[in-house]
């Protein structure tokens, strides 16, 4: 059930008069770049400068719109509107990410731990670099909570690095975990109901019910994908507040 995180070449070119040059594209890439089409496919279909009355797909867009700017203010505030393009193109690239993901024998970018731990670690510079240069030194006081005894200092100091510090795998780490527990769980149930269905017509009767138990599991797979990348733009959110 694991082959199917495996990042793949699908085309690749080797120039051996450059010495060792390999220019590929793998399907990592591939859907990467199609999630990038749909997001912003997407937004142009929504557009609504030509037209008076808006479709339903805008509809839905500014109501998404409004749900991440609302989050924003809540967790940074309304004078730090600045972030809400990042969160609201975080939000759409990672769930068209997880959604690709459940269409069968495609690749979800979202199950890579490169893409995911990649992203969280980008944020985590990200976030620090911009504290740096709005609290100066102030920002290292962060590290030492406030009425500590000097004499516990260095111990908490040391601790609060480390809860710090990882933060920028954790916030990687729980979204590809989860998308990857959900597919192998298909996967799994997928290829035994397969064999199920295969079998004899009793069997293969019988073997509805289950069917429908996974059925309801895909579309709990589904509530995962936009649950999934609600929490990681609040979790951002809540690191940039802090």
């Amino acid at each position: 059930p694991l082959e199917q995180f495996e990042v793949t070449n699908l085309i690749g070119l080797n120039a051996p008069l450059f010495g060792y040059f390999n220019l590929s594209i793998t399907n990592l890439a591939l859907y990467s770049g199609l999630v990038l089409l749909l997001v912003t496919g997407l937004h142009i279909l929504g557009n609504n400068d030509s037209k008076l009355v808006p479709s339903k797909w805008s509809i839905s867009l500014e109501s998404s719109f409004a749900s991440i700017n609302s989050m924003v203010k809540d967790q940074i505030g309304s004078r730090n509107e600045i972030y809400l393009p990042f969160i609201y193109s975080l939000f759409f690239f990672i769930l068209i990410g997880n959604l690709i993901g459940n269409v069968p024998y495609s690749y979800s970018i979202t199950s890579s731990a490169v893409v995911c731990l990649g992203l969280s670690v980008t944020i985590f510079l990200g976030v620090t670099i911009l504290s740096l240069s709005i609290h100066k030194m102030r920002f290292f006081a962060f590290f030492i909570p406030s009425g500590t005894p000097l004499s516990l200092v260095p111990l908490l100091v040391l601790i609060e690095v480390v809860s710090y510090l990882a933060r920028a795998a954790s916030l990687g780490v729980r979204l590809f975990s989860n998308i990857v527990a959900g597919h192998t769980l298909l996967k799994i149930l997928s290829t035994f109901l397969y064999k199920l269905f295969s079998g004899s017509l009793i069997v293969a009767v019988l073997t509805l019910i289950p069917f429908s138990i996974f059925l309801g599991l895909i579309g709990l797979e589904l509530a995962v994908a936009l649950i999934q990348a609600f929490v990681f733009n609040l979790l951002v959110c809540s690191y940039i507040k802090d």
